[in-house]
C-alpha cells in the first residue's frame, strides 16, 4: 500500500470511525435512565383549592407579607441588618416577576437557601417553611396568591414558568 493509499484510508476510516463511536455513544444514552427529579422543583397540582390557600397564607403569611398582600412598608429599602423587609406578593411587587420554581424554593427552603441554589449569596430575611407547610401547602398558598395578580401579571409569570420548565426539560 503506497503512501497516498494509506492517506486516503485514514481520510474514510476516520469520519466513519467518529460516526460510529457517535452513533453508539447515542444509542446507550437514550435509554439510559434519567435523574430523579430534584424533590425542591415539584409542579403545582392541576387542581388547588384556592380558598384554602387564602386560609393558609392568613395563617402563615399574612404577618409579614400583610393581609392583603401588601407587604412591608419600605420594602426596597434594607432595614438596620441589610435585610430587606417582606414585599408585597400583589401586582406592585416582584412575585410574579419569577417562575413557579422559584416561588416554591424561596417558601420552602427559605430565602438564604433558595438563592444559594441560584448561585446567590444574599442574607434573605425570608424563613423556610418546609418543615410547618406541605408541599400541596406551598403549592395552595402560591395559587391563591397568584389568582389575585391581574390577568397580565399572571400571563407573564405563567409564561416565565414554562420557559423554566423546558430549560429544566421537564
Amino acid at each position: 500500500m503506497g503512501a497516498g493509499d494509506m492517506k486516503t484510508s485514514v481520510l474514510i476510516a476516520a469520519p466513519v470511525a467518529l460516526g460510529l463511536a457517535g452513533a453508539g455513544a447515542w444509542l446507550a444514552l437514550r435509554d439510559a435512565p434519567r435523574p430523579a427529579r430534584d424533590p425542591t422543583m415539584p409542579v403545582m397540582p392541576a387542581t388547588v383549592d384556592i380558598a384554602q390557600g387564602e386560609t393558609l397564607y392568613a395563617r402563615s403569611c399574612a404577618a409579614c407579607h400583610g393581609a392583603d398582600l401588601e407587604g412591608q412598608q419600605d420594602w426596597r429599602t434594607p432595614d438596620a441588618d441589610g435585610r430587606l423587609p417582606a414585599p408585597p406578593h400583589d401586582e406592585t411587587g416582584h412575585t410574579w416577576h419569577h417562575p413557579d420554581r422559584v416561588l416554591f424554593q424561596y417558601t420552602k427552603l427559605g430565602g438564604r437557601e433558595a438563592l444559594a441554589l441560584q448561585g446567590v449569596e444574599f442574607d434573605s430575611g425570608m424563613p423556610a417553611f418546609g418543615d410547618v407547610l406541605t408541599d400541596r401547602e406551598i403549592w395552595t398558598i402560591l395559587a391563591y396568591i397568584q389568582s389575585t395578580w391581574p390577568e397580565r401579571a399572571g400571563a407573564v409569570q405563567a409564561e416565565r414558568t414554562a420557559a423554566d420548565l423546558a430549560k429544566e426539560g421537564n
